[in-house]
């Protein structure tokens, strides 16, 4: 969620209201008080935002408010760290409490050594504000363990350039690359293997033991997540499931149930909502029942009801999703 609120302060500050942006996003006020959001919850933000404000530099000034409050659960470990290399390792180790959405790769060579960003996104494509975000932010943060601004060597994106070259040097002060064959930050190696000012080995110690048992959880929470979501998609053609046959599913009490769910920051209603994106994008893409049928089997009473849950979901109608699945064939329907 620390990138949910990057997102959202970023947009404040350019005069766009949250519950503004969450309205054009699709997505409910409530969703906040998730832990956790799907990748193209994200994805629909970032596209909301970047719509809203008609900045098209608006992906790098997020990512160059990007702090020690954006990776809380890691930041502590980072910056004790002994380098800017090591520190790169432990984002590396525990990317998937930062976020879901991508990954890093540390390329080395003999006088400098790439970060390349490689995304991972749903079943929508990323916005390109999401990458130059991103990279934005590895230059904003290393600036921050590192206790003095970083200087990359170069910075190249994979896409093409959004906005104005003066607002690529304001955020990375090198040349910038674009439509390249990866997207990635070259840093030298003098700047990564230097000593960074708080390095504290016994800090280092005890912040990598809470992250790896905060990934332990996490990975058991997907574990829970992964079972329900394979049964309520199973569960879903027979009625709208309940936590209650949820919990007798995998026999336990409702209330245990309920107390596993809230420590792996799990919400029954968020996976149900989730299950129920996944059958109806399918359903509707393959195009054999009306509509208003498969709205119905999947517990909506009122088409149009299911048609604000499909917009929420895709940001467009279940005749539009259809259209695109006809066009685009099975291969682009998830």
């Amino acid at each position: 969620m620390n990138w949910v609120d990057t997102v959202l302060a970023a947009a404040e500050r350019q005069g766009v209201a949250r519950a503004a942006l969450l309205a054009r996003a699709g997505i409910a006020h409530e969703e906040l008080a998730r832990e956790r959001w799907p990748i193209d919850h994200i994805t629909r933000l970032w596209r909301a935002a970047a719509a809203a404000t008609q900045d098209a530099g608006f992906g790098l000034k997020a990512g160059q408010h990007v702090g020690p409050h954006s990776f809380a659960a890691i930041s502590r470990l980072l910056a004790a760290s002994p380098t800017l290399r090591q520190a790169i390792a432990a984002v590396q180790r525990y990317q998937r409490l930062i976020s879901d959405g991508g990954r890093f790769q540390a390329v080395a060579g003999p006088e400098a050594s790439w970060l390349v960003y490689h995304p991972r996104q749903g079943s929508l494509a990323f916005s390109p504000h999401q990458i130059e975000a991103v990279l934005a932010a590895v230059v904003s943060f290393a600036g921050w363990v590192r206790g003095v601004p970083v200087q990359p060597l170069v910075v190249q994106f994979s896409q093409p350039r959004l906005g104005p070259l003066a607002g690529y040097r304001a955020a990375f002060d090198c040349p910038v690359r674009f439509e390249q064959a990866f997207s990635g930050v070259l840093l030298t190696n003098a700047v990564l293997d230097a000593p960074l000012p708080r390095a504290n080995a016994r800090a280092q110690r005890l912040h990598g033991r809470d992250a790896a048992a905060r990934l332990a959880a996490l990975s058991r929470g997907q574990q829970l997540a992964q079972e329900l979501r394979a049964w309520l998609a199973g569960a879903l053609p027979n009625g709208v499931p309940t936590r209650a046959q949820a919990a007798r599913m995998l026999l336990v009490s409702e209330r245990t149930l309920a107390r596993r769910m809230r420590a792996d920051g799990l919400s029954f209603s968020g996976l149900l909502d989730e299950a129920r994106r996944e059958v109806a994008l399918r359903a509707v893409a393959e195009g054999g029942r009306p509509l208003a049928e498969i709205g119905q089997s999947l517990g909506y009473a009122e088409p149009s009801v299911f048609w604000r849950a499909f917009r929420r979901w895709t940001g467009g109608t279940p005749a539009q999703w259809r259209e695109r699945a006809a066009n685009d064939g099975p291969a682009h329907c998830p």
